[in-house]
């Protein structure tokens, strides 16, 4: 539709909304006594009669065929869709033409006895309609054309970009977008079920932060005028909710969003939702134990959703397949990666299509080597285990190993999705472990953290050996609902400007 004929139609519309408001029509209602849901109301009908009881149902008009002195209609809302069949001869002076003003995507109120057409579809007989908000731009509903029995869809609002930006317009016309998002909020509520079950306490640490750490990432900067001072929004609630753990609470966790000045892509938003968990007097095995039955509980939650298809939802085979760091990014290499030097890992990383590998860290470069030769091989959910320590600036030495750290993470269909630590507990080590982090952060590494001062005096009064675990949200909800692009889960993606 090109600009011309879209602004006839948007003219035509509020011409509309012009001819109703001089009959004395209120388009734009305060509220509807609403007494079932579309799906609800159709279930009053038993099977095999012909009549049901009187109800009111409310939503967007969605189909609109109309026959002279008569019509059907689809009404939409949460639960689903239900037809409605409008009568002139039914309906109260005046309301016909109320009809007669109608467009598609309208919110209407139609109250009605339940009947069962000649086709056997269950429908609210229309006798009182009410205008509750008139549209003055019309959505892009898709097409719908019954082929052999079966009802095809033909999207009229295809393109992505647009879908994401106009996120309302999406949902409004495409319910198995909503189910995704109904799909969401099942998952998360089964994690705080899990979580609570276990005795675990929900908590709320800083997103705006003195000095960010916990993960390797570049941070978003700001500014607080009243104490003129620098403030980052947080990429990871790690320190905060171990600084609980030295406090006395034994378990804790948070769902909440963090922030990573970073790039976009298919699995990346700058704004994402983790949850962190951590538990005194674990270690990393437990909580890959943990991990297992709370994948477990929330895939079954995605599995029960209305709008998704419970045979689409991954089947979970535990315990889950586990797999050593430096030996298979080793067999990907064809040699020791942990005996290699700075300049031969850079070789590497560029013969694998690593961009600005000279200009890397030893660590970052190891990280893009694995992510290279190793995590996108992953399918099946698949442990990670004993990262170097290098790579792990706050987890515990394995014990035997001092080279390698007590970390695992969970891979599936090549992303990640969980990272955890037998956290580390002793405040010198730490001390250490943060130096060699602000050296790198000098040397012109921007995702590297520095010293935290207060964290390490938290450390200093005594922290009980502990388990910790963070999963991204969206990548979990991408992976048990085979979504291919993170934009796919999150209602409001960030996007450039149109």
């Amino acid at each position: 539709m090109n600009h011309e004929e879209l602004s006839q139609v948007l003219l035509d519309r509020r011409a509309s909304l012009d001819r109703l408001v001089a009959s004395g029509v209120v388009p734009f209602a305060y509220s509807y006594d609403r007494t079932h849901l579309a799906t609800d109301a159709a279930a009053l009908l038993p099977e095999g009669a012909d009549a049901g009881p009187p109800v009111r149902i409310a939503g967007r008009l969605v189909s609109l065929r109309s026959k002279g002195k008569t019509a059907f209609a689809h009404v939409s809302d949460a639960s689903g869709k239900l037809q409605a069949y409008f009568r002139k001869d039914d309906m109260a002076a005046g309301q016909w033409a109320v009809f007669e003003e109608l467009h598609l995507g309208d919110i209407v109120g139609v109250a009605g006895a339940l009947m069962r057409t000649r086709t056997g579809e269950v429908t609210v007989q229309c006798t009182e309609l009410i205008l509750l908000a008139k549209t003055l731009r019309p959505l892009p509903f898709a097409k719908e054309q019954v082929v052999d029995g079966e009802t095809r869809r033909y999207s009229g609002f295809s393109d992505p970009e647009q879908r994401y930006r106009q996120r309302y317009a999406d949902l409004a016309v495409h319910p198995e977008v909503r189910a995704n998002f109904y799909a969401r909020a099942r998952m998360t509520t089964a994690i705080r079920a899990f979580l609570d079950g276990l005795g675990y306490l929900e908590v709320e640490t800083p997103v705006l932060q003195p000095l960010y750490g916990g993960a390797a990432a570049r941070p978003f900067t700001t500014h607080h005028n009243a104490l003129d001072m620098p403030l980052y929004l947080r990429i990871a609630d790690e320190l905060y909710l171990k600084r609980l753990i030295v406090g006395g609470f034994d378990r804790v966790y948070e769902i909440g969003h963090d922030f990573r000045n970073e790039g976009i892509d298919r699995t990346h938003n700058p704004e994402f939702t983790m949850l962190e968990f951590y538990e005194s007097y674990a270690d990393y095995t437990l909580m890959m134990d943990r991990v297992e039955q709370l994948i477990v509980a929330a895939a079954a939650s995605v599995r029960a959703t209305p709008g998704i298809d419970p045979a689409s939802v991954p089947a979970f085979s535990t315990p889950f397949r586990r797999i050593e760091w430096v030996p298979s990014l080793s067999t990907g290499l064809g040699r020791d990666v942990l005996t290699m030097t700075d300049a031969e890992l850079a070789q590497a990383a560029m013969a694998h299509g690593v961009e600005k590998a000279t200009t890397l860290s030893r660590p970052k470069l190891m990280d893009e080597l694995f992510q290279a030769l190793v995590e996108r091989t992953i399918t099946m959910p698949t442990f990670v285990i004993d990262y170097p320590v290098e790579l792990s600036p706050l987890a515990k030495p394995k014990r035997g190993n001092p080279a390698l750290t007590e970390r695992f993470e969970l891979f599936a269909d090549g992303r990640e999705m969980a990272n955890a630590f037998s956290e580390l507990n002793d405040p010198i080590d730490q001390r250490q472990r943060f130096d060699a982090q602000a050296r790198l952060k000098a040397a012109g590494d921007d995702e590297a953290s520095g010293v935290d001062e207060d964290y390490l005096r938290a450390m200093e009064y005594g922290m009980p050996p502990t388990g910790g675990v963070g999963i991204g949200i969206d990548r979990l909800l991408m992976y048990l609902t085979g979504t291919q692009h993170i934009r796919d889960v999150i209602l409001f993606p960030a996007m450039r400007p149109e």
